[in-house]
């Protein structure tokens, strides 16, 4: 370790060379390499944590680039977690970076937070919330916890020193009609970057045991006039218990959804059948910057109402900007359309712009 590169820590009276040393021997897993997870990877990996984790298997693309400021234009279209590894790689060559290219899921989240002393969740959805909690639970592992929504953000520390957990906070999984949908309501670019920058502090506290860990205080910030408020809640013994996952976090089963190439559906879409069709599932405003010719526009919120316009057509392509989307889209329609052919378009239109055709590991299979 370069003597003179954590100087300005080490020196601190209430920090030390003992409590760098104790971050240099820290293993930490970040799940997420978004808005949240890019500012704690960076804190951390600048620190001096000496392992650090990413769970993610997104590619880069245009609505990311107000907030997930690791990532630039050049970078649409690839995958976040190989283009976190190489940047942050430069930043500091004595970190241990470990790329998890996956999802978590209640197949693997044991298995790979197991491997960690601490997790920070840095996801954008809650049934990923719970799982990280439940599993953290099973292995006595702590998680610090952070939220965006808007102008406003919170952080917490779960699991900590027999303190509570999320489930103490948040018991139960709330209703889909309830959850916020950051593509529909936003957010404002800076926000991720100072809730992350909390979470990232709430790390190195945990793992240097320093004292005014957020462990049983839930902290609110809002943006609108820089306010932060705390909650305080208690434990909740049962929640303590648990010793195996739930059978079902509604995750999505990401690798059952069918997708082809976006060479392989523009070979389709040429044979100009009436009973092909290409669904564009973007924002209006997604479609202005960039139409797709051939293509009918019926955004997410509209795909369910909308479902009688293509009844009459055999093999249905969707496409959004990164793939992720037209996914949805397919496992929302599976279950209305099941004597159709649905495929996502991997990579989406970013595919297309950065001639990613195999943005999966996977070969190519013919359509049945």
């Amino acid at each position: 370790m370069k003597q003179n590169r954590y100087i300005r820590q080490t020196s601190l009276k209430d920090f030390g060379p003992d409590k760098q040393q104790a971050l240099r021997q820290a293993r930490v897993l970040v799940v997420g390499v978004g808005g949240l997870g890019i500012p704690v990877l960076q804190y951390l990996n600048a620190m001096g944590v000496g392992c650090l984790g990413m769970v993610e298997q997104d590619v880069v693309e245009w609505s990311n680039l107000q907030r997930q400021v690791l990532y630039t234009e050049s970078d649409l279209g690839k995958s976040k977690i190989q283009v976190a590894e190489e940047k942050l790689r430069e930043m500091n060559s004595e970190t241990e970076l470990i790329c998890h290219d996956t999802f978590l899921t209640r197949t693997n989240a044991l298995e790979i937070i197991s491997d960690y002393d601490l997790v920070v969740d840095a996801s954008d959805n809650f049934p990923t919330r719970y799982l990280i909690n439940d599993a953290c639970v099973i292995l006595n592992k702590p998680f610090v916890s952070g939220a965006i929504y808007g102008f406003e953000g919170q952080v917490s520390v779960f699991n900590y020193k027999e303190g509570p957990t999320y489930r103490c906070l948040f018991p139960s999984l709330p209703e889909k009609d309830n959850i916020p949908d950051c593509n529909t309501n936003g957010v404002l670019g800076v926000i991720p970057g100072i809730i992350g920058s909390f979470q990232a502090l709430e790390a190195v506290k945990v793992i240097t045991d320093m004292p005014g860990v957020l462990s049983g205080i839930l902290m609110l910030y809002n943006g609108f006039d820089q306010s932060i408020r705390k909650v305080k809640f208690p434990a909740v013994v049962k929640n303590k218990d648990r010793t195996q996952l739930e059978s079902n976090y509604n995750q999505p089963v990401c690798d059952s959804i069918p997708e082809v190439s976006f060479k392989r559906m523009l070979q389709e879409i040429s044979r100009d059948s009436p009973k092909i069709s290409l669904i564009d599932v973007r924002s209006t405003e997604e479609l202005r910057m960039n139409p797709i010719e051939k293509a009918k526009h019926i955004p997410m919120q509209l795909l369910a109402d909308s479902v009688d316009e293509f009844t009459d057509h055999q093999t249905i392509f969707f496409i959004c900007q990164s793939g992720k989307r037209s996914k949805d889209a397919v496992r929302k329609l599976l279950p209305l359309l099941p004597d159709r052919n649905l495929y996502s378009v991997k990579g989406g239109i970013e595919a297309m712009k950065n001639g990613l055709e195999n943005i999966t590991k996977r070969d190519e299979s013919d359509l049945p």
